[in-house]
């Protein structure tokens, strides 16, 4: 294993341990209770992209006939993972892999889930399009996902400059991505889309929404 690698591998460790100490959010936050209200009733054959250490889980838990399968490129998450399905009494088909290329059947999905995973993927269009391909006719793709801030403003310029250092330690974060034009140009039958801001520095301007296939 060469220097790099190692660096990355300690980057990947570190950033599943931190993820994992911040899995509960406070429950009157903007993002718990858009999470709440996107996933309630997202029940049947459920195919997560980057699901991390199982945040979205307990949401989950109790489902009739709930399937689950995931791709999360960090190992380092897994064991966070499996352990809260375990604690939650939830069968996972936890696997690796990237969001741009899903190893999975077409229209296999009644739903994907998408929180905070967009900012990090290499091609944001090339998983939508995969989204698009596993999910069933009239499948659901739930997304939570900050942006970038308007043109112009101090905090899209602060974003646009931190960039690279924020991408560095953040697992490929980008703090300047507009999905929502992305989101946008997809493909989708049907998108319902919201602006909110969340209380956090640097990445506050958030969209969330469900795209219809």
């Amino acid at each position: 294993m060469n220097t790099l690698q190692a660096l990355r591998n300690i980057r990947s460790r570190l950033f599943a341990r931190y993820m994992a100490g911040a899995l509960l959010e406070d429950d009157d936050s903007a993002t718990a209770q858009t999470r709440r209200r996107l996933l309630a009733d997202i029940g049947g054959a459920v195919l997560e992209i980057g699901p991390g250490s199982g945040a979205n889980l307990a949401l989950l838990a109790g489902r009739p006939g709930l399937r689950w399968m995931g791709f999360e490129p960090n190992p380092y998450m897994h064991p966070y993972l499996r352990a809260e399905a375990a604690q939650l009494h939830i069968a996972v088909d936890l696997r690796r892999g990237s969001a741009e290329r899903l190893d999975a059947p077409d229209e296999s999905a009644d739903a994907v889930i998408c929180t905070h995973v967009l900012c990090s993927v290499n091609d944001p269009a090339a998983a939508l399009r995969e989204v698009l391909r596993v999910l069933k006719p009239r499948g659901r793709f739930v997304f939570i996902e900050h942006v970038a801030a308007p043109p112009g403003t101090a905090l899209r310029a602060l974003q646009n400059a931190i960039r690279p250092v924020w991408q560095a330690v953040g697992d490929g974060c980008h703090t300047n991505r507009e999905t929502w034009r992305t989101l946008q140009d997809a493909g989708f039958a049907r998108l319902e889309l919201e602006h909110f801001r969340v209380p956090a520095p640097l990445v506050s301007p958030h969209i969330a929404g469900t795209g219809y296939k």
